[in-house]
């Protein structure tokens, strides 16, 4: 390929916060969101979607349903059957009837159809990509000055990572919403319990917590037999992209990032002090890269470790809980019902009480939140916590694969840049990820007293 000169929104991935004090440093940097002029209830605001997956597709029927005056104008993706499927979807949706206005015109497929989405004329845009990509499409959308609701994770590398931060430093100030799809930050009943420990202090000062993500496969890869002639490595991956961490970032990173997501929550979004972790792969799939298990240890201040066990296998006790102990008592999340408080005795001391009409979901909540700051101006920016979680979630696989100890300045600084080649993709491009990873064997420079090449 012929080398080009790089636009601003294309990665800058290797070079942006290259040291351990300037990373940390725009870590820490943001201010919350800006207020400014709404748009008014007469107005319609046009919805862009980019990935349109079935997550994708579930983050824009709840995005049509957010608002009375709204439509979905214009769709993006890589597979132009993927874009049938999802509209055939929402089509058929009659609470959306009139909502849905995408003509063959506005349905934009290849690696660059998120430029031509953000090109349409749309105000908000849904990031529902592979995660891969979320880097460079957040880029994109702030550049272009659109609201933003991304899917979680926001990244699958250290360098996805500071190129992110790089964007929310560009976002500052500016009149916009950037709404995370770490949904469990906008359940009504996670947001009572944490309350009841974070305000109230109804457990006493946090002193462990054990988070559990077990669950069968997500998306096995498919046989390689299945691989029609003509199928580039590159559209190979997409159609697994599961199993590839360039594109997933692994189960810890896509999935049980959740359960981090909820251990940065609890211990106020402060950085941990070092990741100790474990992992590997039981069940050999037909293709990919990525370990089935891990086992997460956080140390923050004061002698205090957070854990996290995933494993995603058949067959297996499965459990998605999180047990937050403090010294005078313990919250259960996700266990046997509604989240509930007992003391050390087990003398119970609180328990959410359901709403009559049952809980609101979590998912809608996100986007009914997200355009009634829209149409008030009382913007929300999700942006510090998103990323926080996200390098929690990397942290914790760079110490599994390399079976190192990670300090949280080595795991941001480290130059860790999955994604394939220095130039744009390309969707005929050969590419062969990186085997396996062996912890004792696997390096990522900056870890481990791994030095980086110069």
């Amino acid at each position: 390929m012929t080398a080009k000169k790089k636009t601003s929104s294309e990665f800058d991935r290797r070079n942006f916060l290259r040291t351990a004090a300037g990373a940390t440093a725009a870590a820490g940097a943001f201010i919350g969101a800006a207020s400014g002029q709404g748009i008014d209830p007469s107005k319609k605001i046009k919805v862009g979607f980019i990935g349109t997956g079935g997550r994708g597709t579930g983050a824009a029927q709840q995005a049509l349903s957010a608002d009375d005056n709204v439509v979905l104008h214009a769709v993006g993706d890589v597979f132009q059957e993927k874009i049938n499927g999802s509209l055939e979807s929402l089509n058929k949706d009659k609470t959306l009837a009139g909502k849905v206005d995408v003509p063959a015109e506005r349905q934009f497929v290849g690696l660059d159809s998120y430029k031509r989405v953000l090109d349409s004329g749309v105000d908000v845009v849904l990031l529902t990509t592979t995660p891969g990509f979320r880097p460079l499409h957040l880029r994109a959308a702030i550049e272009a000055g659109k609201h933003v609701f991304a899917e979680k994770p926001m990244a699958v590398d250290a360098a996805g990572v500071r190129h992110c931060y790089e964007t929310l430093k560009m976002a500052e100030g500016k009149p916009l919403s950037i709404v995370a799809g770490f949904c469990w930050r906008y359940s009504q009943s996670r947001r009572e319990a944490f309350k009841k420990v974070m305000e109230e202090g109804l457990i006493g000062d946090v002193v462990a917590v054990y988070a559990t993500y077990y669950s069968n496969h997500s998306k096995p890869h498919l046989d390689p037999s299945l691989r029609m002639d003509g199928v580039s490595d590159i559209e190979w991956q997409i159609r697994n992209w599961y199993n590839y961490t360039w594109l997933g970032g692994g189960g810890l990173v896509e999935q049980a990032v959740h359960s981090v997501d909820k251990i940065g929550w609890i211990m106020g979004d402060q950085s941990p002090i070092r990741c100790r972790a474990t992992g590997g792969l039981g069940a050999p799939q037909a293709g990919g890269n990525i370990f089935d298990h891990y086992h997460l240890a956080f140390e923050y201040p004061n002698n205090v470790w957070c854990h996290l066990a995933s494993r995603k296998a058949p067959g297996c006790f499965n459990e998605n809980a999180d047990y937050i102990r403090g010294t005078k008592g313990t919250l259960v999340i996700g266990r046997g019902g509604d989240p509930y408080i007992e003391d050390n005795d087990g003398k119970l001391l609180w328990r959410f009480r359901k709403p009559r009409e049952g809980e609101p979901n979590m998912y809608q909540v996100e986007h009914d939140e997200l355009f009634k700051s829209i149409r008030t101006g009382q913007f929300i920016n999700d942006g510090q916590r998103m990323m926080h979680s996200t390098m929690m979630a990397i942290m914790g696989r760079q110490s599994c694969h390399t079976g190192k100890e990670v300090t949280w300045e080595e795991a941001l600084a480290a130059n860790e840049d999955l994604f394939p080649g220095e130039e744009s993709l390309q969707w005929d491009q050969s590419y062969k990820p990186h085997p396996v990873p062996i912890p004792g064997v696997t390096q990522i420079e900056g870890i481990g007293g791994v030095e980086k090449k110069a």
